[in-house]
């Protein structure tokens, strides 16, 4: 029999969100005041989310308990796929000794380390961004910037930040086709709003990553970079967003970013080299290997960011699709109900897990890992194994982590949960638009995914700004703009950094170190985003 969704069981909307709310309260108190290990804040959210979805929402056992699990073997794979095999590619390098040579070569182009995190964590992570989505970034930039000597808790947090403007155009723009299809608005129309708001937050990131790593004082020692990255990503992403379409703006600002500023640094050096302050102060930097080695210890990256790329391609999709499988997942597909007015009639929620091994990212990361071997010198596939085997025991902690908070996700969709908080910000009336973005936000909060976000809010965002006169594309583009910042406050976001960067266990150090970029951020997006809806109409499209 299938089970219709509720989302006012308690009879008062803001009630029944605010008790909604309570596995986010759990994870929020242990993680940012208690700072508890992940794994436990994710467990005991977990655990009070599926009590209450059954308890107050009324969702029989059987579909609680399958759709947590269903969450959670999503967040096995692809998520924990694509990382697990990330942090082994990069422990290869660190054993055989390629990291040396890689730390060496980029010392050369600068030595000061908030250069390095605008080459790596912005402008590197947004390509891979654009490429995979789902966490890599995160896991390769912050792996990179712990072996070039970054203080861990830096790395991970700089790369938090730093992943956030490329976010809503990532996976080859996957975040704003899902966007399109659920509100049939055209996919063109989405990603010229979405063009229009986040270069606003692009052009800032930069200086806003100085800022953090050494305070403002020290951030005008280096602005003339920041402003070049930031310049080069922005106005690339509008360009491309607006005039060509969702599928690459992250790519071509990237690479645009990385040639930009490689071509600045040539004419110009800051007058003081920043390090950390716990860093030992070193002399001038000398290269020590000539272009071949360089080039060599590069390779295992430039595989990674082919095969990525390649694997993002819809022909190459096509081509390896067989070499997986879709199936429906048993007592749970299509019994639950969604109903007005999240959807405009009842329509079943599918659940149906891909266990797509031929076409997903961690796969093209897992053969570049094996074509690495060739090339890494002294290092056989014995070798390689080994290694595989401890980056498992290494990921112990964390894949518990994502396992559970993609539970927590999936028990809160499924059961209407995450729906009744979203109807209580769009009971705001002619406000909606400022809270339009924060639903997005939270969404991307509680699901780790701009793209999930998106499916799971955008029908409410486009029926609610229909209601208020104010134009739906608007309010589904804030809603993925929006969605951007929190990616660096959710919980499995936060388990990628952590496991990248060595930190297993301090998620909640990471979590209060990211909290206050993510408030400040959406903030900005949500102010843009009601001044575009009354009074910079011009600016839309």
């Amino acid at each position: 029999m299938n089970w219709m969704q509720v989302y006012n069981p308690l009879g008062n909307q803001a009630l029944s969100a605010l008790v909604a709310g309570i596995p986010l309260y759990i994870l929020f108190y242990m993680l940012a005041v208690r700072r508890s290990p992940g794994h436990w804040a994710a467990l005991f959210g977990t655990a009070s989310a599926v009590l209450l979805a059954i308890v107050v929402w009324g969702m029989p056992v059987g579909l609680a308990l399958n759709a947590t699990l269903m969450g959670a073997a999503f967040g096995i794979f692809p998520i924990v796929w694509i990382v697990l095999n990330t942090i082994w590619v990069y422990n290869m390098t660190v054993e055989s000794g390629e990291f040396d040579k890689i730390r060496n070569s980029l010392a050369c182009i600068t030595d000061d380390r908030r250069l390095q995190a605008l080459f790596i964590a912005f402008a590197f992570g947004s390509f891979i961004e654009g490429t995979a989505g789902f966490g890599t970034p995160v896991a390769i930039t912050a792996a990179m910037l712990v072996g070039l000597g970054f203080n861990p808790m830096y790395a991970a947090g700089i790369c938090l930040i730093a992943n956030t403007a490329p976010v809503a155009f990532g996976a080859i723009g996957i975040p704003i086709v899902v966007a399109a299809k659920v509100t049939d608005i055209d996919i063109m129309h989405i990603s010229k709003i979405v063009g229009r708001q986040l270069p606003f937050l692009s052009i800032i990131v930069p200086i806003w990553l100085s800022v953090t790593m050494c305070g403002f004082k020290r951030s005008l020692e280096v602005l003339p970079a920041l402003v070049v990255a930031g310049l080069c990503f922005a106005l690339t992403q509008f360009t491309v967003s607006n005039f060509v379409g969702p599928y690459l703006p992250d790519i071509l600002s990237a690479v645009v970013t990385i040639i930009g500023l490689g071509l600045f640094l040539r004419v110009w050096k800051p007058s003081k080299v920043f390090h950390f302050p716990e860093e030992k102060p070193g002399g001038p930097v000398t290269c020590l290997y000539s272009s071949g080695q360089i080039f060599r210890s590069w390779t295992p990256y430039f595989f990674l960011a082919i095969m990525v790329f390649l694997w993002g391609l819809d022909s190459v999709k096509a081509g390896i699709a067989p070499l997986g499988t879709v199936f429906n997942w048993p007592v749970l597909h299509n019994l639950v109900v969604k109903t007005a007015p999240i959807v405009t009639k009842n329509s079943p929620y599918a659940a149906q897990y891909a266990l797509n091994i031929g076409s997903a990212a961690g796969t093209a990361i897992l053969i570049a890992g094996l074509l690495s071997i060739l090339i890494i010198p002294n290092y056989g596939l014995g070798r390689a194994i080994t290694c595989y085997a401890r980056t498992v025991r290494q990921m112990r902690f964390p894949i518990l982590t994502i396992a559970m908070i993609l539970g927590l996700a999936y028990i809160m969709n499924y059961s209407g949960m995450s729906s009744s908080m979203g109807l209580a910000l769009a009971a705001t009336g002619v406000l909606f638009p400022f809270f339009a973005p924060i639903l997005g936000w939270l969404g991307v909060f509680l699901t780790g995914s701009d793209t999930s976000s998106n499916a799971l809010f955008g029908s409410l965002q486009k029926t609610t700004a229909t209601q208020i006169g104010v134009d739906p594309a608007l309010t589904v583009a804030a809603n993925s703009s929006g969605g951007v910042c929190g990616k660096m406050i959710s919980p499995q976001s936060i388990s990628v950094a952590t496991a990248a960067s060595g930190l297993v266990g301090q998620e909640g150090s990471i979590f209060r170190f990211t909290l206050k970029h993510s408030i400040a951020m959406v903030l900005l997006i949500s102010i843009l985003t009601i001044l575009q809806a009354y009074v910079l109409k011009a600016m839309l499209p």
